[in-house]
């Protein structure tokens, strides 16, 4: 199991690789706040998505976010390190995406 600072890190460098993709690519237009809750940690962190970009990451949860993703520690730290593929993981429901159709599309595009 990741601990919490694991998982801090591994949305930091998550936050690092859409800063790069949305330079590279330009923005995306998708602004919406977003939760990342970590089910065996019991812990979460949250954020906001604006123009492709992760802005403004910090501890705690926020019930009312538009986006909230679902997953264990060991689970996000192998989403954002590549090994684990997020269609795969969604659909054997290691990782659980809230979002609108439409802004689950644009986040096709930035995962």
């Amino acid at each position: 199991m990741a601990s919490v600072d694991e998982c801090r890190q591994a949305l930091q460098d998550l936050a690092a690789r859409l800063d790069r993709h949305a330079e590279m690519s330009g923005k995306i237009d998708l602004d919406r706040t977003l939760a990342c809750r970590i089910t065996d940690l019991d812990t979460a962190f949250h954020g906001r998505i604006e123009g492709g970009r992760l802005l403004g990451l910090t501890d705690g949860d926020d019930p009312k976010a538009k986006i909230a993703l679902s997953t264990t520690s060991d689970d996000l730290v192998a989403l954002v390190h590549g090994q684990l593929d997020v269609m795969k993981a969604v659909g054997a429901r290691r990782v659980s995406i809230k979002a609108n159709p439409f802004d689950l599309m644009k986040l096709r595009k930035l995962l």
